[in-house]
This record gives C-alpha cells, sequence and structure tokens, in this order.
C-alpha cells in the first residue's frame, strides 16, 4: 500500500526546454508528481534540451543505473573561436576564424575523436577536485588541470558544414552533427577538441539529447505537456518492470529463486553472460531486482520486491 500524498513508482522522459537545469527540471517534477522522491539520470546544461529521464518514488534506484547506459545527440560546433565554458554560454578567448578549412580536414578530425579515445573534460563541468566541483574553481579563476579519462564515441558524423560570420566578424564553420557515445563524454569537449584539432579552435552552440539508453524523444513529453496530464487525468508514468525490462538484459527465475532473492541469498547465475546490471523477473513477471553477476552469483544492486 503506497503512503498518503506519495507520487507513482515509475520513469518519465522529459524534453528538457533550453535555460533550464536538470535541478530546475526535477523541482518541477517534485510539483507535479507531488512527491519529493523524485531524480534524473545524467545532467543536461542549461543550454542543452531534450532527453532527461525522470525517477519517481522507487524508480529513483534505477537512475544511477541508467545514468551509465548509451546517450545521443544532436549538436552544433562551431569552429574558429573557443570560449572560456567550451559552449556558446561562455566569452570568447580566441578568434582563430576558420577561413579555409577543407571538408577532408573536418572529417580527419572527426576521425581521430571517434572510438576509444581519452578526453579531458571541461573545466566548467561538474567533476569533483579535493570536494570542490571544478566549474567553481573555475569561476574563482583558479589554476588547475583535469586528468583525461576513457570514453568511447561509438558515432560522430557530421551531417552539414556551413561557413558563417560571427558577432566579432571572424569566419566561422558551423558543423551540424549526430554523437553516440558513452556515460561520461562531454560533447563540448569533443567540440573544443575538435578545433584544438585543427588549429582553429572550437566550441558548443547548440545540444540536444535525443537518447539516453533506449529511451529516446519519442516517449519524451514537455513540461507544459506533463502539466497538462496533471491537470487532466494525472501524471502517467512508465511502470517500473516496463522500464527495467527496456534498458537491462533480462532474467526470468522460478519460485524458489524469486523467494531466496527477496531474502538477500545470492543466487547461482551460470552463463548469463551480461556486463552491467541485469533485471530480474518472477513467475508471474513482477521486477524483482537488478543484479550483476560476479563470480557466477547474481550480486544484488538493488531489490524492488
Amino acid at each position: 500500500m503506497k503512503r498518503k500524498g506519495t507520487g507513482p513508482d515509475g520513469l518519465v522522459v522529459v524534453d528538457k526546454p533550453a535555460g533550464f537545469t536538470s535541478h530546475d527540471v526535477v523541482a518541477k517534477m517534485r510539483g507535479l508528481a507531488r512527491t519529493r522522491r523524485v531524480g534524473h539520470a545524467g545532467t543536461l546544461d542549461p543550454m542543452a534540451t531534450g532527453v532527461l529521464v525522470i525517477g519517481v518514488e522507487k524508480a529513483t534506484r534505477l537512475l544511477g543505473h541508467l545514468a551509465l547506459t548509451e546517450k545521443e545527440y544532436e549538436a552544433t560546433i562551431r569552429l574558429g573561436q573557443n570560449t572560456v565554458t567550451d559552449d556558446a554560454e561562455g566569452e570568447v578567448t580566441g578568434s582563430a576564424g576558420a577561413a579555409g578549412i577543407a571538408c577532408e580536414a573536418v572529417d580527419a578530425g572527426v576521425a581521430e575523436l571517434t572510438g576509444d579515445i581519452q578526453q579531458v573534460p571541461s573545466k566548467v563541468s561538474a567533476i569533483k577536485i579535493d570536494g570542490v566541483r571544478s566549474y567553481k574553481r573555475a569561476r574563482e579563476g583558479e589554476d588547475f588541470e583535469l586528468a583525461a579519462r576513457p570514453v568511447t564515441v561509438s558515432s560522430f558524423a557530421v551531417h552539414e558544414v556551413r561557413e558563417a560570420v560571427a558577432e566579432d566578424g571572424t569566419a566561422v564553420l558551423d558543423l551540424d552533427a549526430t554523437v553516440v557515445c558513452s556515460s561520461g563524454t562531454y560533447i563540448r569537449a569533443l567540440a573544443r577538441d575538435l578545433g584544438a584539432g585543427l588549429g582553429t579552435g572550437g566550441h558548443l552552440t547548440a545540444l540536444r539529447r535525443t537518447r539516453v539508453g533506449p529511451y529516446a524523444l519519442d516517449a519524451a513529453r514537455t513540461l507544459e505537456e506533463l502539466q497538462a496530464e496533471v491537470d487532466g487525468e494525472g501524471l502517467r508514468v512508465m511502470p517500473i518492470a516496463e522500464a527495467a525490462a527496456a534498458a537491462f538484459p533480462r532474467w526470468d527465475v522460478d519460485e524458489k529463486q524469486a523467494r531466496l532473492l527477496s531474502h538477500g541469498v545470492r543466487l547461482d547465475a551460470p552463463g548469463l553472460g551480461a556486463e552491467g546490471p541485469i533485471a530480474v523477473f518472477g513467475p508471474d513477471g513482477r521486477f524483482l531486482a537488478l543484479v550483476e553477476e560476479a563470480k557466477g552469483k547474481a550480486r544484488s544492486l538493488a531489490v524492488f520486491a
């Protein structure tokens, strides 16, 4: 039985508007779902729009695992200028221009940033250094360096290249691209590094996340649409079982195994062969837990039954 005043258990895929932080969306969703137990999987910068996966009530326990899934973005990269934030919200720090940069050079630069790469995050990221957010150190003018991290850019495809003139008169190139990448990849760092490799400078001018794992824009609703739902028949959520089945490999267990799992017993899990979380379902179709396989045993990550 649910407690009085709590929201529904499940996921909501939000189409985040520009100008909102991810925390702004969470605050709005707390009001719509009428519960404080709301969280998000994978932060989007205020400039960015698109898919933000929101968990309500018990579904918040899925979020840390969902945040680690593959993501897809539509981005516009401007070559010819650097900014302090590696995106259009920051002050321009250099205007080398991009006149004369050939498409072949752009293609070669993109190829260098595709696959398994080492990426230095933007200094205005939320990464903590000795307990202090990197962006806070950057805003205070501190001189520091971030270590490179391994990320995977599965696909980096440029669809269109346009010549343009920046506000200060610099000749620039605007690239429209689609990027599919692993968790922890910074698209504005890709823009910065592409420009650096071409000797022109680069930054991100637009970003729209189109997918987080299996959850894409076609399942997303705007905040206005969600408000209309609440004003009508009530907020609709994706049930936890449906969300887990879509995002993780599935393992169906029998009644005895389900009972043992609910009591914290590590089940034998021979040959599951999956990397990362596995969604466990009972014989009645109920979602029981997220587990991971370790040395032939299923170790519980989160139990829902």
